[in-house]
């Protein structure tokens, strides 16, 4: 599904179920030891999906420890973008000679709880939202709109080292299986455009910043 919607230079492993075979290295080990059983899997399979991203890469595994905003931190050289979700975990890496920066997010195929469109969606994004839904119901557009601000964010943090709020990107989403997002704040990228699928039970969203 995310593979469908990133460019060649990027390399996507991804995860259906908790594999018996994925571990931590002992300094990833120690962030999740009072987590719940939930959180550890996640963390745990999240993390395997980037071994064996990175080892399709080429480059040796180390720790992802969470950084600032609990951002991963990536090996040298290597660009990544991790998420998970109930019933789903993706990795996604480049190399940092190929692409700028790459977000992913994964979401499952539902519309959004109650008020939550209210919550993340300027005026103009809600007007959208009641336009695609009446043009092509049956597909949860409030979702994908939250899972591409989602992958705004994982694209734009890494540039900026800065939060970035809900209301500080107005997105547009494609019946085309496209979107683009204009930055509402200062930024080294006034718009970013990306992708989106719906596959089943999740939908995914991504965007790739290539150099």
């Amino acid at each position: 599904m995310i593979s469908e919607i990133l460019p060649v230079p990027v390399v996507v492993e991804t995860a259906y179920s908790d594999p018996p075979e994925a571990r931590l290295e002992p300094e990833e080990e120690a962030v999740v030891t009072r987590a719940v059983e939930s959180r550890r899997r996640e963390f745990t399979t999240v993390r395997h999906c980037a071994r064996l991203a990175l080892t399709r890469l080429g480059v040796p595994y180390r720790p992802l420890l969470p950084g600032l905003r609990g951002a991963p931190g990536w090996p040298d050289g290597v660009i990544g973008s991790l998420t998970h979700c109930a019933g789903f975990r993706a990795a996604a890496v480049a190399r940092a000679d190929d692409v700028l920066s790459v977000g992913i997010d994964a979401e499952p195929a539902l519309p959004l709880p109650e008020g939550v469109l209210d919550a993340i969606a300027l005026p103009a994004e809600q007007q959208r939202n009641t336009a695609l839904t009446t043009a092509h119901p049956g597909v949860p557009w409030d979702r994908i709109l939250f899972s591409a601000k989602e992958s705004v964010y994982k694209t734009w943090f890494p540039l900026t080292q800065r939060f970035l709020d809900f209301s500080e990107a107005d997105l547009t989403l494609r019946p085309d299986g496209t979107f683009t997002a204009t930055l509402l704040v200062p930024s080294p990228l006034p718009t970013l455009t990306g992708r989106w699928r719906v596959h089943e039970s999740h939908l995914a969203t991504a965007i790739t910043v290539l150099r």
